[in-house]
């Protein structure tokens, strides 16, 4: 299996703002930061990322949101779907009702006019029994080694995850992720990021020494260690993509960039171009960055499209 795709999609915000019913569980999220101007600040945003995947020879597919129906999260669609080299794409249940909406009929047919898509393995009725699982903001995926990881919070359900790996053979490693007031972080792909030949990780927010040992013994990648500070400056929110040309480059925001020390720098660059965008408002509103807002295709893509 590979670890990374040149093929992402990525959805222009119409309607990006402060959610409130997103808010209780992401501590990122920041309300004084609301102004008239937060959608065409987080639409530049959003343009400027794109256009940096695309001179650096990642293929965008970009999709543009609707007015109608109200979906101010909808620039993180890496939580409502993900898609596997087998075939399959995998719908998720959605913790915040106005972010339901953002799944769309359309956005899968798209996906696959362009990509050979076998099947589609929907666990969007586990919202009807409050359980939740948003994707690869909740579970971080190592596809090359099969492992599934993630930390348990009100969006990421146990018996969800054990359902996936048993349903998409992975092996599943669980642990908790406390911020710096003891509440849950929402999700794990704040927490840690993995490439093809490297983990980043934040062990300071996983105060059980067991978990923290099984999480670096899982692994025979070098593991990259970020502190507090520098994951709530999301530099826990990278992802490593390819391009046309094979190049292995590490996405993330220059906030992201900026609390980096020269060591993690040089550790990092070891196994790809790191490349980074200001995502400032989106950050701050919308309590995600970089990874968050590309939802990778790993499927085949089909002759001629």
């Amino acid at each position: 299996m590979s670890q990374n795709t040149q093929y992402v999609l990525m959805v222009k915000p119409v309607s990006f703002t402060f959610n409130t019913e997103t808010s209780g569980t992401n501590a990122f999220q920041r309300s004084d930061q609301t102004n008239s101007s937060s959608q065409n600040m987080a639409l530049a945003e959003f343009n400027a990322l794109t256009q940096l995947l695309k001179d650096n020879g990642v293929q965008v597919m970009v999709v543009d949101d609707t007015e109608q129906p109200f979906t101010p999260d909808s620039i993180f669609p890496n939580n409502w779907f993900s898609t596997h080299e087998d075939g399959t794409m995998v719908v998720y249940p959605l913790y915040a009702p106005n972010r339901r909406a953002e799944r769309r009929a359309d956005i899968a047919q798209m996906i696959s006019d362009g990509f050979v898509m076998n099947d589609i393995l929907d666990l969007t009725p586990a919202e009807n029994e409050g359980k939740f699982l948003e994707g690869t903001g909740s579970m971080v995926l190592d596809r090359d080694l099969r492992i599934c990881y993630a930390c348990i919070s009100p969006r990421t359900n146990k018996s969800l995850l054990v359902d996936f790996c048993n349903k998409m053979g992975y092996e599943l490693i669980t642990f908790n992720a406390l911020d710096l007031n003891n509440q849950a972080i929402y999700h794990t792909n704040v927490v840690m990021s993995v490439g093809d030949k490297f983990m980043v990780v934040c062990f300071d927010c996983v105060p059980n020494e067991d978990e923290r040992h099984l999480i670096k013994q899982s692994t025979s990648k070098e593991v990259i260690e970020i502190n507090l500070e520098q994951l709530n400056n999301f530099a826990g929110n990278m992802l490593e993509l390819v391009n046309d040309t094979g190049e292995h480059l590490v996405v993330m925001s220059s906030r992201a960039y900026a609390c980096l020390t020269p060591q993690q720098i040089t550790q990092l660059e070891k196994y790809a171009r790191i490349i980074h965008s200001p995502l400032t408002t989106i950050e701050n509103l919308g309590g995600g960055s970089a990874r968050c807002m590309i939802a990778e295709v790993f499927l085949t893509k089909k002759k001629g499209a």
